[in-house]
């Protein structure tokens, strides 16, 4: 849509899936609203407006009518000291509530059983009981009412209507005792949804808020929103990067857990890239801003995490249309009960105990959860969908270069003759090829700089494009190349390195054949031990697929145990994705995400090695590993699998709860005053069973780490 234009606006009061819905609709139905995505974890909405005249106060009073409210101004941060405040003010409302919860019950029930309860509330007045139910229950039927205008029906109209039949038969005291569980429910309800928003919300609170630049030689401390894409940033220790840029002076060791999930800090010096906030330690920088706010890769990831939320799961859409059923079906049943036992208190309780707001949880709590945890430890996954394919998946696709090698050549082989030693050869091709700009030359000066081998300079040089070099050294001619430049030679040895797949380089002196050098793309070293746990995890057909050659991709999957497939084009990785897909398998690729976008993109998941900076791995793809790691993937398939368990656990125990008190509260053995206090419960269940999956996210960043340094 050329002539749309996207504006986000925060919104306030949102506790459950069901209220996402209500927003969204109330949003849609504003005149120029093309589009609207509205997103618990981040407490907002993303609109399309197809005309420029669409103003917020419009959209501010959409959203009133619905029950909720559009804050007037609000940061894309919070400093941690607020949310430290506001965690344990959480922590202490619950207490209360739990204390209060005890007491009322306490009251209650013994109160009923003893007969105390009506000789109580027979001295207060019907009119004083009213009122006490209208001023506690205020906010809850304001909104209820706007619901009811606008055609909804909410979890809230059901219990409203419970208040509304004690109050008919004179129970007031049944009445504010349902009120009261309504209000403690909506509680536990923004409690629950705090807890796992705050493992989203935790990483915005990570960026800095103001970066100190260099104008004209002195340092200026600015709002982060000024800063501008080629302005010079400072960065003393101790503080956060506050853009992706260069590094043009200084040297410092940088932090960059928050951007790779990796632990171990990383030495950053001119010319070095970094991120957006890593935290700069034992030194200082100046960084060349290359990119600022969103655009950042942090930005990027709080945005890709922050929508994860639209890219639903096939059992959350589920939970969310068996919601809109589920609410008429209590009504009735509730309608049928009420005409069968002709007793308002018990249809009463019939509408109290529904709790659907349990059902719309179960699902993106658990989700929420694992994506936030997932982010932290270098896993950015950009939708639930995407966590309960991969617990599906039964078939891994691996990219050979950049994804299980390193993507770049090294040296695996020395081989001297003629009398050198392995140190004296490779002393001399390394000055030979000093001045080559070919990747193999660089493996060989990286070799001998790894030894600390002294490079001759020398006397002459000439490349030979496709063949090697020559260059005279000490008076002599050493040539560096291709079979072609020496006389052939034959030998077990050769065959055996040109079987792996190795590029050959052969060292002669003055056309005499010195040793052999051998090049090769090596193997990520924790690749054999993950993909060995990935078939534990049940994924038994694993196959290689490689543009490289028939005999380098034979020598990598019999090393790795895999299937494999070579010469391919981008074209044909894609035709394999669908011919798997033709089969009903469902496939998770893993790939380099810059020339395997398109088969990424075609996978039931993409998986971009390596995506801290790269542009094209965080759009193709639906999952990213922040950091060149491995041990992540096996993670990944950990993850999902939990997390799907959770979701189903979530489900079940709600189905079940929900079944035991709607057939209790309809045989008239849940009164009204119980069935407010039970609806309340099951949020707390599966608050504690998807926190679970926070917990696991950081033990799994611990078990990476750990395996790396085995």
């Amino acid at each position: 849509m050329a002539n749309t234009r996207t504006v986000e606006l925060l919104i306030a009061g949102m506790d459950c899936a069901e209220c996402t819905r209500h927003v969204q609709r109330a949003l849609l139905s504003v005149p120029g609203v093309a589009t609207a995505e509205v997103f618990l974890a981040s407490e907002k909405a993303v609109l399309q407006l197809e005309r420029e005249q669409v103003d917020l106060a419009a959209l501010r009073q959409a959203v009133a009518n619905a029950g909720y409210s559009v804050p007037e101004t609000a940061g894309p941060a919070q400093d941690s000291a607020p949310q430290a405040a506001q965690a344990n003010l959480s922590r202490q409302v619950v207490r209360l509530t739990a204390v209060v919860l005890a007491a009322v019950l306490f009251v209650v029930v013994v109160g009923e059983w003893l007969g105390l309860l009506e000789r109580i509330t027979g001295l207060v007045p019907w009119p004083v009981g009213l009122l006490l139910v209208l001023a506690g229950g205020y906010p809850i039927f304001r909104n209820v009412l706007r619901a009811a205008l606008r055609r909804q029906i909410t979890s809230h109209t059901l219990m409203t209507l419970g208040v509304v039949a004690a109050l008919a038969v004179g129970e007031w005291a049944t009445a504010v005792v349902i009120v009261f569980f309504m209000r403690v429910g909506d509680y536990v309800e923004q409690f629950t949804t705090g807890r796992a928003r705050r493992a989203v919300q935790g990483l915005a609170a990570l960026a800095p808020q103001t970066a100190r630049l260099l104008r004209d030689g002195e340092e200026v401390e600015v709002p982060i929103a000024e800063v501008r894409v080629g302005d010079v940033v400072v960065v003393r220790p101790g503080e956060k990067l506050p853009v992706d840029g260069d590094v043009v002076a200084g040297q410092a060791t940088v932090d960059q857990a928050t951007i790779t999930g990796e632990s171990l800090p990383v030495e950053a010096g001119p010319g070095s890239r970094v991120y957006a906030a890593s935290l700069a330690q034992l030194g200082s920088l100046r960084v060349r801003a290359s990119h600022v706010g969103p655009d950042t890769t942090f930005g990027r990831i709080i945005r890709l995490v922050e929508e994860a939320e639209a890219h639903r799961a096939d059992v959350q859409r589920f939970a969310d249309r068996f919601t809109g059923y589920y609410l008429p079906i209590v009504a009735g049943l509730a309608a049928l009960t009420l005409i069968i036992g002709r007793d308002p208190l018990v249809a009463a309780a019939v509408l109290v105990v529904a709790c659907s707001c349990s059902i719309a949880l179960a699902t993106p709590i658990a989700m929420l959860a694992s994506i936030g945890a997932a982010a932290r430890s270098g896993l950015l996954i950009k939708g639930g969908k995407y966590l309960e394919t991969v617990a599906q998946a039964d078939v891994l696709l691996i990219d050979k270069t950049g994804t299980l090698t390193l993507g770049r050549p090294q040296l695996t082989d020395v081989i001297p003759l003629d009398g050198l030693d392995e140190a004296g050869l490779l002393a001399l091709a390394a000055a030979a090829e000093r001045y080559s700009e070919h990747p193999l030359a660089e493996a060989v000066r990286a070799a001998a700089r790894n030894r600390n081998l002294p490079l001759v300079e020398p006397a002459a040089f000439e490349a030979l494009p496709g063949l090697g070099v020559h260059a005279e050294i000490n008076g002599r001619r050493v040539t560096v190349g291709s079979r072609r430049l020496l006389a052939p030679i034959e030998s077990p040895t050769v065959a055996g390195l040109e079987a792996q797949g190795k590029t050959l380089l052969f060292v002669g002196q003055d056309g005499q054949l010195s040793g052999i050098l051998a090049v090769a793309d090596t193997l990520r070293p924790e690749v054999p031990a993950a993909l060995a746990q990935v078939r534990q995890l049940g994924i038994r057909q694993i196959e290689l697929l490689t543009g490289d050659n028939e005999r380098a991709a034979a020598d990598l999957a019999g090393r790795l145990g895999v299937a494999y497939r070579a010469n391919l084009l981008p074209e044909e990785k894609i035709a394999i994705v669908r011919e798997y897909q033709a089969q009903g398998r469902k496939v998770v690729m893993v790939g380099d995400g810059v020339n395997d976008a398109p088969a990424l993109a075609q996978a039931d998941v993409g998986v971009a090695m390596g995506a801290a900076g790269t542009d094209v791995a965080l759009e193709a793809a639906h999952v990213a590993l922040l950091r060149d790691d491995w041990t992540l993937v096996p993670e990944l398939f950990r993850l999902a699998r939990r997390t799907m368990g959770v979701v189903k656990m979530n489900l079940a125990f709600t189905a079940v709860y929900n079944l035991l008190g709607l057939s209790l509260a309809a045989a008239g053995l849940l009164p009204p005053i119980l069935a407010a206090a039970a609806q309340s419960l099951p949020d707390l269940g599966i608050l504690a069973n998807s926190s679970r999956l926070l917990r696991g996210g950081r033990n799994g960043r611990r078990r990476t780490t750990d395996d790396r340094r085995q």
